[in-house]
């Protein structure tokens, strides 16, 4: 199992990739709503989520109620490339080393006694980590168009590439 979801890491890394090389530093305070997070945030918050990975993989349980984010202090675009290849690295890394036995055992997310999610820890790892940052992709992307900033093709080309 952990060869297969290895080489899908790896795939939407190269596309994830991809959209954070085009973030404009200069933009980091733009949002598009009032209730949206700001470009930097999203931006942080996608090149961060590979330690979903991790944190699938280390720990049995994890309490939203006892879980203190703190984004990593990224001054500009480079240092969140830097952010995203360390901790897709450390992912696969991980991931690699992961036995599918692991990878079957019951893995918990929950808010103090509320109970969230119970899965597999190779299913969390699909939602936590990968359609998760597939979908905060795709809003980084609309981002990016409002900017009119050009947008990387992920699944084939892009209408700023034909």
């Amino acid at each position: 199992m952990n060869n297969a979801l290895v080489a899908e890491l790896k795939h939407e890394a190269t596309n994830t990739r991809k959209i954070l090389e085009r973030v404009p530093a200069d933009q980091y305070a733009w949002k598009p709503h009032e209730k949206s997070m700001d470009l930097k945030r999203i931006a942080v918050h996608l090149a961060d989520l590979p330690v979903w990975v991790n944190r699938v993989l280390e720990i049995d349980d994890l309490d939203f109620a006892a879980l203190k984010y703190d984004p990593a202090p990224v001054n500009d675009t480079k240092e969140m490339l830097e952010l995203f290849d360390k901790r897709i690295a450390e992912a696969a890394e991980m991931l690699t080393n992961a036995t599918d036995e692991k990878l079957r055992e019951k893995w918990v997310l929950r808010r103090g006694d509320h109970i969230i999610a119970e899965m597999p820890r190779a299913v969390a790892i699909r939602n936590l980590y990968m359609n998760h940052s597939i979908h905060h992709r795709g809003q980084l992307s609309v981002y990016l168009r409002l900017l009119d900033v050009p947008v990387p093709g992920m699944y084939g080309p892009s209408a700023d590439e034909r």
